[in-house]
């Protein structure tokens, strides 16, 4: 990678679910002794950035002391709508995470996608859900993960006037360090240490995907 770029990987829930899953969800579920694989393999890359989503109660159960063993740290996108929701994190929990140097930012209130929002649901998805996390965090959320991947270039424009300072996507690509849209892979159920480096580091194919997937992200800001 050039100096200037990094690699966003983004995690969902870690072992067994404690919580009814949403169609589809379980393919980012990953068991507990691959992801701890998985975060030694992404400990030896040169830039690295790593993200949970949805704040599944194992984002403090096993990913930050895995996190801390390895002296990584990590963002996090809880679902205000969630918190203190069996399987999920509570306000204390959201609290530990940033007391131990993680970055708390935000996933929305109920995973739904943030495209073609009506007044009511933007309101509660880009303002509320960021001043509960906010008050959780006992700090100021300046970071947004776009909930399903899914943008276009109203919401984005909302965003900036909102004043997030970084917008997470699941865009698969690299990133450039400083910009403010930022695309992530993420790790899926079967994937490997192998996998995941084949897939984000490759050289092969990397190339070539970097320029579709810079197209894709275009298609979808245009939109």
């Amino acid at each position: 990678m050039a100096g200037s770029d990094v690699m966003n990987i983004s995690f969902h829930g870690i072992g067994a679910p404690k919580r009814e899953l949403e169609p589809g969800e379980d393919a980012y579920w990953v068991d507990t002794e691959r992801f701890l694989r998985i975060l030694d393999e992404i400990a030896t890359w040169p830039s690295v950035r790593l993200s949970f989503d949805d704040g599944n109660a194992s984002d403090l159960r096993v990913a930050a002391p895995a996190l801390a063993e390895r002296g990584l740290t990590a963002q996090f996108f809880p679902l205000a709508g969630r918190l203190g929701k069996p399987g999920s994190l509570d306000a204390d929990d959201v609290r530990e995470l940033a007391s131990r140097g993680m970055t708390i930012g935000t996933h929305g209130m109920a995973h739904r996608s943030w495209r073609g929002m009506d007044s009511d649901t933007h309101r509660s998805e880009l303002i509320e859900a960021r001043q509960q996390l906010a008050e959780a965090a006992g700090a100021a959320i300046t970071e947004a993960a776009c909930p399903l991947g899914r943008y276009d270039r109203r919401l984005l424009l909302d965003l900036r006037k909102l004043g997030y300072k970084r917008v997470y996507t699941s865009d698969r690509r690299v990133a450039r360090q400083d910009s403010w849209l930022q695309p992530r892979f993420s790790v899926y159920r079967d994937d490997t240490p192998e996998s995941l480096r084949v897939t984000a580091l490759g050289k092969a194919s990397r190339k070539v995907s970097r320029l579709q997937l810079a197209a894709v992200g275009l298609v979808k800001r245009l939109r």
